[in-house]
């Protein structure tokens, strides 16, 4: 096996700002400890979390890297003490904490997964963070079963592109809002029952249209701001909300009586901070459940643009401009 390099390209800032702060720069090969695979680095999704972090919103967890960039996808080169889930040379996609912009990332073993069949290394990195979060939130938290409606905000998000395939494969009626004409068929071509211009439609009483009056059982909000209000009015009766982000900002007045009345759950979490054992088992979960949607054709994640790694300002631009479908990768 060739000798792995002392130093790698990776990405950072010097202080926080617009995407022109991104630079790339020199670092030293991070190794793995014990449990971790170190992984040459194919492909690293670029993510929300990762705009805020480089806004100086969103500081890394402790310990983490400061190297921006949390899922990764590529080829593991090295094994840290006591690792054996995998083997040198396997594919891999993996969840990080930080780090993952970057030629080379450490994983603990227990939050990679191997590539599913049938998918590029660009594709793969396109799952972690997508992946995790909509499952936690949608499947653990919020619970949704077959039978149930639900609605995602943003659904041309990378967040949202998920949620709609995986609670339409699960056999939920999904409801998705989004901002242009375009942007609604594209939920609808990934297979939402109905889609919901905002900026055309009040979506809660759209909803509350197609719902026969009843609401929602289930919303993924990464709105916030004023929609929590309008949220606890389209959720149905013992609905439930989680929050995933605040896109709109994180402080709202809400008239509470609602929930009181309808009987509505309002939870939330955020996935970076969560433990390393926390994410290993939502990794089996995707794994067993999940895995076999993806080598079967039923969902897979929806690529809009990529760009090399060292273009990673534009990459973030891009994510600002909100112009996007799907998710926008890195390639190394």
């Amino acid at each position: 096996m060739t000798a792995l390099p002392q130093t790698m390209t990776a990405i950072g800032f010097e202080a926080p700002g617009g995407p022109e702060v991104l630079q790339a720069r020199k670092r030293p090969v991070p190794q793995p400890g014990r449990g971790e695979v170190l992984v040459a680095v194919a492909a690293a999704g670029i993510n929300r979390p990762d705009v805020l972090q480089r806004m100086g919103g969103y500081a890394p967890p402790p310990g983490a890297s400061d190297i921006p960039g949390l899922e990764i996808a590529g080829t593991v080169v090295a094994l840290g003490e006591g690792a054996s889930r995998f083997k040198l040379g396997d594919t891999v996609c993996g969840l990080v904490a930080g780090g993952g912009y970057a030629e080379y990332a450490v994983v603990h073993e227990s939050n990679a997964l191997p590539v599913p069949a049938g998918l590029s290394l660009i594709e793969a990195a396109a799952i972690p963070e997508t992946y995790f979060t909509v499952w936690t939130n949608v499947f653990q938290r919020g619970r949704l079963h077959a039978g149930e409606s639900f609605m995602v905000h943003g659904g041309t998000s990378g967040i949202g592109t998920t949620a709609i395939q995986l609670a339409k494969a699960f056999g939920a009626t999904v409801l998705a809002t989004a901002g242009s004409a375009e942007k609604c068929q594209a939920c609808r071509d990934l297979g939402a029952d109905h889609a919901i211009n905002y900026r055309e439609q009040d979506f809660v009483a759209a909803a509350k249209e197609v719902t026969g009056g009843r609401g929602v059982d289930l919303i993924l909000d990464m709105v916030g701001g004023g929609y929590i209000n309008r949220n606890y009015d389209v959720a149905a009766e013992s609905g439930r909300i989680v929050q995933i982000a605040f896109l709109n900002g994180p402080k709202a007045e809400v008239d509470y009586r609602r929930l009181m009345m309808k009987r509505l759950t309002h939870t939330g979490s955020t996935l970076r901070p969560r433990t390393i054992a926390e994410k290993a088992g939502i990794a089996a979960e995707l794994e067993a459940k999940v895995w076999p949607l993806i080598k079967a054709g039923r969902c897979k994640p929806v690529i809009h643009a990529t760009f090399p790694l060292t273009e990673a300002a534009a990459g973030h631009a891009l994510m600002e401009s909100n112009a996007h479908i799907g998710k926008i990768v890195l390639t190394v």
